[in-house]
């Protein structure tokens, strides 16, 4: 099977060697410093800002927390995780369509850029909304779980000091390596400490601090790879747009699809081997990531046009 269904990169960040002691014994505070600091560096913050922890779903009830159990307001559609483990905290939780909307909440929460639509908010109207949840003791979460492929600039991290906002950094979609478990909380000094201390002092496995450090200090590597998954996302556009298929939206490292055929073009795929992200609230939805191969591209460029030349 290939698995297109999630939006990891597919060319994976190549593992440093992992000696023995960092499976052995338990991790060094002065690693988990040194993570700290690159990852703050990469973020463009300052370590005190920083909380690691092993994966940005980890630390969401930990930061949903942070303020007491109110309103809450998702920016959707997207993830589902949000909204659920905001209700598991005792958020009252709706769903709302835009930015506009999250003004009255206690605890708004924005994936920027978005998944599956690739929807991006502008950094002007998410600072103007932090600085109204800081002035009336709410807070702002955005979600930068694929803003290594966003538009340069886009991130809030460079922004957390001033209160009122926690922003969320995925290692894994990017460096693609999701079973690592690696993410950040970014945070003003108060949070961020609180998060750490709810975390405790092994937050983060001795493997992924090795290699969640080499990787974030690693800029040529990111370059080179943001470079390359903008061509393929385009290979990918115009394979879909051969087969008739309208894309909608997306980042370079997934594309969204709508089409009224989008349940039997998900069955024509599964059939050949090929998984697809369907959305069982919006039936006309399929979102693609990228393949990881060239025998893969092969395929896919095959099934899509055998399905395109179907009565």
């Amino acid at each position: 099977m290939i698995d297109l269904s999630t939006g990891i990169n597919p060319h994976s960040y190549p593992l440093p060697d992992l000696p023995p002691a960092v499976f052995a014994r338990l991790p060094e505070p002065a690693a988990l410093g040194r993570l700290a600091a690159t990852a703050a560096t990469a973020y463009g913050t300052a370590a005190e800002h920083v909380a690691a922890a092993p994966g940005t779903q980890i630390v969401l009830p930990l930061v949903f927390a942070l303020v007491p159990a109110g309103r809450a307001a998702v920016l959707a559609p997207t993830y589902a995780e949000h909204a659920r483990v905001a209700r598991l905290v005792g958020h009252q939780t709706t769903d709302v369509a835009a930015v506009e909307d999250l003004g009255a909440a206690d605890l708004a929460i924005v994936v920027n850029p978005n998944n599956p639509d690739g929807r991006i908010v502008s950094k002007d109207a998410l600072l103007a909304l932090a600085a109204e949840k800081h002035r009336r003791g709410g807070l702002l979460v955005v979600d930068e779980a694929f803003a290594e492929v966003g538009p340069p600039g886009l991130s809030l991290g460079p922004q957390v000091g001033r209160g009122g906002l926690v922003v969320l950094r995925s290692f894994g979609k990017f460096h693609g390596l999701a079973g690592l478990r690696l993410g950040f909380a970014l945070a003003a000094p108060g949070p961020a400490a609180r998060l750490r201390a709810t975390l405790g002092p092994w937050p983060v496995a001795g493997p992924a601090l090795l290699a969640g450090t080499t990787a974030l200090a690693d800029g040529a590597w990111a370059m080179a790879m943001r470079d390359r998954l903008a061509r393929e996302s385009d290979r990918l556009d115009r394979l879909l747009i051969a087969a008739g298929l309208a894309v909608a939206g997306g980042t370079s490292l997934f594309r969204l699809v709508r089409t009224p055929a989008a349940a039997p073009l998900a069955d024509h795929l599964g059939r050949a081997g090929i998984v697809v992200r369907r959305f069982a609230e919006r039936p006309q939805w399929l979102r693609f990531g990228l393949p990881g191969s060239e025998s893969a591209w092969e395929r896919l460029a095959a099934a899509l046009a055998a399905f395109a030349r179907e009565p």
